[in-house]
């Protein structure tokens, strides 16, 4: 898309539906457009690609989201939740903000890295559902779509998280659940407050087969 980010959002209307249309939506409330904070929000607008960015000056739309000038808002689907970053501190810049949006942007389906993983734990989320794969595997897309199309199943329930085996931090996380990279992919279902988990190790991955391992424990 050519459309210069960020879009200026007018109005509460143009605010709601910009929010409502992404899975991560990024809202810098500023008075002043042209101050150097807004200047710095642009800047890491532009280097964030897929990630949608408003920058509203509206007084009714700063007093609808309860913002105060300066601020930046994240708002995630996932778990209906938001983060803001105080941009009043001469000390956020571009580099920090995007820092903020990637450790933030949980998604219907979150990629684990040392980045996403505080997202993950600070999530109002309590259950969580990791596919444990390989990325380099030729099946990897059609797991995804599947595990993908479950996700949507268990929005604001339960939090679908991608761990990829080739990623050296994430080794520690196959030793706590105990598996081998034979053994894969393997489903794993945990309640955050107490850690209890079911693994579930499969052959393939299908949203019947998904569907069951979560009714389950949620039950």
């Amino acid at each position: 898309s050519t459309t210069e980010k960020p879009i200026l959002l007018n109005n509460i209307a143009d605010a709601e539906a910009f929010i409502s249309g992404a899975e991560v939506a990024v809202i810098g409330f500023f008075q002043d457009p042209q101050s150097p904070e807004a200047d710095q929000f642009r800047l890491a607008a532009g280097q964030i690609a897929e990630v949608p960015f408003g920058l509203s000056s509206s007084a009714a739309v700063l007093s609808h989201y309860g913002a105060s000038s300066n601020t930046v808002a994240l708002f995630r689907r996932v778990d209906s939740d938001r983060r803001d970053l105080d941009m009043s501190n001469r000390d956020v810049d571009a580099k920090k903000l995007t820092r903020f949006v990637r450790m933030n942007e949980l998604r219907l389906v979150t990629e684990y890295n040392p980045v996403t993983a505080i997202g993950v734990m600070q999530s109002s989320l309590q259950f969580n559902l990791l596919l444990i794969t390989d990325k380099m595997s030729p099946k990897h897309p059609e797991r995804m779509h599947t595990f993908r199309t479950a996700a949507e199943l268990y929005k604001g329930k339960i939090l679908f998280i991608l761990l990829d085996t080739n990623l050296k931090t994430n080794e520690r996380v196959l030793s706590y659940f105990q598996l081998k990279k034979s053994q894969l992919p393997a489903l794993v279902i945990f309640h955050t407050p107490d850690d209890e988990h079911v693994v579930l190790t499969v052959d393939e991955i299908s949203i019947e087969r998904v569907q069951d391992l979560c009714n389950d424990f949620l039950q």
